[in-house]
């Protein structure tokens, strides 16, 4: 998942906000990595425990316990000096406070001068004017940065408070009327004197981008008290949003199970759960984390126990259900003034599929070809759940519950307890088996070393007095070209935060904390990406393990990481990931193809005590698991994109019961029941992280991800000249052209459905089973 940040746009400068995003990674030598085992002791300082080259040498693993991985590279390139800094991550909550000050009326004041320019002074020769939002990102991003990873609370608080302070200002400023007409003199000036046929294609499509911001902020609204309201309910709408992702990183909540009830669940997971006494009871405290939730979803035999943890899952952000419910009044009162039959109409205007219309003809269209094979499957899981209930004395009905059959992730595919039984059965393949064959240890820097190879790039750690990170669990690097030989070779810095905390950001995202773009003396200033993610810990017996749909989200993340880092435009608004929201999955969703390569997996898997990868049977029924019920999972994924476009549709009624409205589509789309009725909408980051009206782009994209990967890497996956082309005509050129056309220039022709729609509709077995066009 992306994250969309505090960015402003520019011409001159922008005035309206442009979501902004993150990404991931590439590395160095295939060497099987030296890693750290350090305990945090009671008071959060790390201990030292052990060092070693092989994860067989350690008879015990720490619960409390994170890896730290050691990539070799060469005297050469560790020698190299990067030409810009990092920046500092040890602010103190002052520092927070005046930072946010000082970046906010420095930018102001360039505001103000702007607009004190004679109007046959305005065009488009002043590069430091047209970069004042990178400026800006620069100043800001990190600050705001902190609520998401920091473990005190109290900069948490200032961060979170910093960035409600960035947005307001930004708000403000996409208001000012003279600033709009700074830049459509500028733009007429440019046209009168002939100076726009000079201007390159990135720097017209930034004065067409700038020209459509101003009226998106409401510029072209007539009325002064309707400006002034529409100030109001931007500024209170950016205050819900920010509420709504405060509880959700701050979220802390666990529900208690009894050894009993856990029955079925991996030993190795129940050993890291906290355990406590209740009369003569030993309770186990198991936390909404996935590496912890997850399991018992999978696993617990028990359909109470499995009831019990989901209906807490849904219920853990109830908290933020008044949050959203103001978001939507507050995004449906915008849209009116700016004069959009919808805010779902106003957010498609600007992205590849144009129109809320088209969007929901896309999502009904996919559901017919769905709803049969999930139909299908639904039946076929009904009655192996009949027969493992007959077997085990359980009654018996003919539904099929969110908690016998749901996903554990909103974006990668990754099946829990009948489907897994399923998948055990028919293709005799154990999850937990699986899951011995990649070590955190193994997989994060194999990963990385196929990126680094495909793409051409090496890192450089970054460690001893040079290193400064916002926690000591964090790593952090400095990212070459493979042949850099001088300061030109640097590409940029990348930050990897692995582990799960208190108070950190609960899922796997990457957030885009500076941009790369060119500076007034020919120079570029580098990007910077961040990586937070929640891997499962070690426990006492085994070291950190990764499921397969583990590796295949972090595989997913990465291609993010690359966007940002081997992005190469002139103006930081359209640096790395600032394309189209749907598109800009599409990547990261080709991507997650290599994990399913026979070469990739070999690559990337390492027993934990034998040090073998897995054999060719395992791999070829992991292979075959891949389109096992494909159905229900993209009705899922339909579920949550037909949600998301419903409540930014002017068609509800004000008054809607968002609760019921959420309950009901998932039973009717997914196929699925439910039991009580819970919020579950307060838990969807995404509605108010930059994928409202926008959550269809997951599919949408997937048509995209699936013709790039067979038209041009399945052939030979590894190939680093394949690489070189999907780093040439899609990363480097970011959002500086139109999606379409470097769609067009990386396939070599239009866009095709078909390769999406075969692997949609194909059998349990992998096999091709029908095709046709959406």
């Amino acid at each position: 998942m992306l994250v969309a940040t505090t960015r402003r746009v520019s011409l001159i400068r922008s005035l309206g906000r442009a979501s902004r995003h993150g990404s991931y990674i590439g590395l160095v030598t295939r060497v099987r990595p030296t890693f750290k085992l350090d305990q945090i002791d009671s008071r959060g300082r790390i201990r030292h425990l052990a060092q070693t080259t092989s994860t067989s040498k350690l008879a015990k693993y720490s619960s409390n316990a994170y890896l730290e991985f050691r990539f070799s590279t060469d005297p050469v390139m560790a020698s190299l000096k990067p030409p810009q800094l990092p920046p500092t991550w040890q602010h103190t909550v002052e520092d927070i406070e005046r930072l946010t000050t000082e970046a906010l009326a420095k930018d102001k004041k360039i505001s103000d001068d702007i607009v004190q320019l004679p109007e046959d002074q305005l065009g488009f020769d002043n590069l430091a004017l047209a970069n004042t939002e990178a400026t800006f990102d620069i100043a800001i991003e990190p600050l705001s940065f902190y609520q998401n990873v920091s473990t005190d609370k109290a900069i948490r608080d200032v961060s979170t408070k910093s960035e409600e302070r960035a947005r307001k200002y930004a708000n403000q400023e996409s208001m000012r009327e003279d600033l709009y007409k700074v830049k459509v003199t500028a733009a007429a000036n440019l046209r009168k004197t002939g100076a726009w046929d000079a201007l390159s294609a990135e720097q017209k499509r930034l004065v067409d981008k700038m020209l459509l911001d101003g009226k998106r902020a409401g510029l072209g609204v007539e009325s002064k008290e309707e400006r002034e309201k529409l100030k109001r309910l931007k500024d209170d709408l950016s205050d819900a949003c920010l509420k709504f992702t405060q509880n959700f990183n701050e979220e802390n909540g666990r529900i208690s199970f009894t050894r009993e009830q856990l029955d079925g669940v991996p030993e190795d997971v129940i050993s890291g759960y906290t355990q406590r006494t209740e009369g003569d009871n030993v309770l186990y405290e198991v936390t909404f984390r996935t590496p912890d939730i997850f399991p018992v979803f999978k696993y617990a035999n028990d359909p109470k126990t499995r009831e019990a943890a989901q209906q807490a899952f849904d219920d853990r952000l109830a908290n933020n259900v008044g949050y959203l419910d103001t978001a939507l009044r507050l995004r449906r009162q915008i849209a009116e003034i700016l004069q959009y039959d919808s805010w779902a109409d106003y957010i498609t205007e600007v992205k590849m599929v144009k129109s809320a219309a088209n969007a929901k003809k896309f999502l009904d269209g996919l559901k017919a070809h769905l709803d049969p094979l999930g139909t299908q499957e639904r039946a076929t899981l009904l009655g192996l759940k009949k027969e493992v209930h007959t077997k085990r004395g359980l009654p018996i009905d003919d539904n099929l519950y969110i908690w016998d059959y749901r996903h554990a992730h909103l974006e990668i595919y990754s099946s829990l307890y009948y489907d897994r039984l399923y998948v055990e059965r028919n293709l005799d393949l154990d999850d937990s088996l699986v899951k011995e064959y990649f070590p955190v240890s193994v997989v994060v820097p194999a990963i990385l070393d196929i990126y680094q190879n495909l793409l051409g790039v090496k890192f450089v750690e970054i460690t001893g007095d040079a290193r400064d990170v916002w926690h000591p669990e964090v790593q952090q690097f400095a990212v070459w070209e493979m042949d850099a030989k001088d300061e030109s070779g640097f590409i940029g810095y990348c930050y990897l935060d692995l582990f799960p905390r208190e108070g950190k950001y609960s899922h796997a995202a990457v957030w885009g904390l500076l941009p790369g773009y060119e500076l007034p003396e020919g120079k570029r200033h580098h990007p910077l990406t961040a990586m937070v993610a929640n891997l499962a810990k070690p426990t006492p017996e085994r070291p950190a393990l990764m499921r397969h749909d583990d590796v295949t989200t972090f595989f997913h993340e990465m291609g993010h990481v690359f966007h940002g880092l081997l992005s190469r435009t002139r103006y930081s608004r359209f640096h790395g990931t600032a394309v189209a929201r749907d598109f800009v999955e599409a990547p990261s969703q080709m991507l997650e193809n290599w994990c399913w390569e026979p070469e990739v997996l070999k690559k990337m898997s390492s027993h934990y005590k034998t040090q073998e990868p897995l054999s060719d049977d395992l791999i070829a029924k992991i292979i075959k698991s891949r389109y096992v019920n494909v159905g229900l999972f993209y009705l899922r994924q339909l579920f949550f994109a037909n949600f998301d476009l419903a409540v930014h549709n002017n068609s509800l009624d004000v008054n809607t019961d968002y609760t019921k409205l959420w309950n009901e589509l998932r039973e009717k789309i997914s196929l699925v029941q439910g039991s009580e009725d819970k919020p579950g909408q307060g838990t969807f980051g995404h509605i108010v992280g930059g994928y409202d009206a926008g959550y269809y782009g997951y599919t949408y994209s997937l048509v995209f991800a699936a013709d790039m990967y067979a038209t041009v890497f399945k052939k030979a996956p590894l190939d680093p000249a394949l690489g070189r082309l999907y780093r040439d005509k899609i990363l480097f050129v970011g959002g500086s052209r139109d999606d379409m056309d470097s769609l067009k220039d990386f396939l070599g022709r239009e866009p095709d459905p078909k390769a999406f729609i075969n692997e949609i509709e194909r059998d349990g077995n992998g096999d091709a089973a029908r095709a046709s066009n959406l």
